[in-house]
């Protein structure tokens, strides 16, 4: 998992409309999933107020939005294309809208990692249908992200 994090913000930040994650990739596979999320960080002497009970929120990760693409589905999902092990390949999608505030005092936190499991299925890490993957065909694959390649881009609502 790779994670990026802004200092804490000195002002309110609005995020407003799709996210664009736009990396640049390699791996040792043929095939890999990219999971992207946002995430709003809590201040670690956090304490939200309710009218019964106090409840420390100290560092809590509120995810905001997420979104899985399958690497093989990154230029069509009706015609799958294999990874070419070890060549820097783009895979470029767009995450559902969002609509968040993150308080002053809060981090933006973005995370991009390979699994999601269980939420979504195992990638085999190679190009075949996963429906009818057996156990023997999961292999272990490293992936490379692109930090100087890579960007994602956030809808930021200016004042």
């Amino acid at each position: 998992v790779l994670v990026y994090k802004t200092p804490l913000l000195t002002s309110d930040l609005t995020l407003a409309g799709p996210i664009i994650a736009d990396l640049m990739v390699a791996m040792t596979g043929t095939d890999a999933d990219f999971v992207v999320k946002v995430i709003d960080v809590y201040p670690e002497n956090f304490d939200y107020q309710s009218n019964k009970n106090d409840y420390l929120m100290s560092g809590y990760q509120q995810l905001v939005r997420a979104e899985v693409m399958r690497g093989k589905y990154r230029n069509s999902f009706e015609k799958p294309e294999a990874f070419v092990a070890n060549k820097p390949t783009s895979v470029k999608f767009t995450l559902p809208d969002v609509a968040h505030t993150f308080k002053k005092g809060h981090q933006l936190m973005i995370q991009i990692q390979s699994s999601w499991f269980p939420l979504v299925d195992r990638n085999p890490q190679q190009f075949l249908n996963i429906y009818e993957a057996k156990d023997s065909d999961f292999k272990k694959a490293t992936i490379r992200i692109y930090n100087n390649a890579s960007a994602i881009q956030l809808p930021v609502l200016a004042d």
